[in-house]
């Protein structure tokens, strides 16, 4: 890891500290030393911002061993609970996956790109805890799709411009064309797919949560392929995933 990106828009200071709080999450624990080795940066300045993050708690000293703090669960969850969508859907997401018995996820988005701000897990092997939080990009996985079919298409063609289309699988959608055929089909149907898109042997359908004409999360079933066929999906998953996001969209506006 290099130094952080500078491009005089920025302020340099602040940029650093991002860059130790990222570095310190790839690594989870670190000292002085090897954080300014791998940011190219003196330890005195590694040092004094670290001092700055365990004054207000957001990381924790542990005999020379910086690790990140409890402070970001607590703004994290706070951040979540912003989200009116999320207290519209929780408990519909949570009976979701009891009725399907397979795993539920709500995915929010913000500046063109998709988090998974909560889940249910049911019957999977892939690491569940891990996915809460994570970034991802909104064109390979079901959830993402399902909101990028409703946004305007300038919006849509801004995101790319700026993400791009990377190719996570061998069956990523990664020629724009290609995208937008997939997203008028998407609206004409109501409901997104994923197969191995964005994980190799994950299938996945979702459909957006559309509150004031915008979407504002997606709600996704997802699991094994071998288990979610695309007959499955349609066939036995469509009305029950189309009736809960009825449900949260109905709660939205009558709360």
């Amino acid at each position: 890891m290099g130094k952080p990106d500078r491009d005089g828009r920025t302020i340099k200071s602040d940029e650093t500290l991002f860059a130790i709080i990222e570095c310190l999450k790839s690594l989870e624990s670190a000292g002085v030393t090897e954080l300014a080795r791998r940011l190219d940066l003196a330890k005195s300045t590694v040092h004094k911002h670290l001092v700055s993050l365990e004054q207000h708690r957001y990381v924790v000293n542990e005999g020379g061993q910086y690790r990140l703090g409890l402070q970001f669960f607590n703004v994290g969850v706070h951040v979540r609970n912003q989200y009116d969508a999320y207290h519209a859907a929780k408990e519909r997401v949570d009976r979701l996956a009891y009725e399907t018995g397979e795993t539920t996820w709500f995915l929010v988005h913000e500046n063109g790109l998709g988090m998974f701000a909560y889940g249910v897990p049911q019957n999977e092997s892939f690491s569940f805890d891990s996915t809460i939080g994570t970034w991802v990009n909104l064109h390979s996985n079901s959830g993402g799709k399902a909101i990028l079919a409703h946004l305007p298409e300038t919006e849509v063609r801004g995101i790319l411009e700026h993400h791009g289309l990377p190719a996570h699988t061998e069956n990523t959608i990664v020629e724009r064309e290609a995208l937008f055929d997939e997203l008028a089909t998407i609206r004409d149907r109501g409901y997104a797919m994923n197969f191995r898109e964005d994980l190799r042997g994950l299938h996945a359908i979702a459909a957006p949560i559309i509150s004031d004409g915008r979407p504002v999360a997606a709600v996704t079933i997802a699991g094994a392929a071998n288990r979610l066929t695309e007959d499955r999906l349609a066939r036995e998953l469509r009305e029950p995933l189309l009736e809960a996001v009825d449900d949260i969209e109905l709660h939205l506006v009558y709360g």
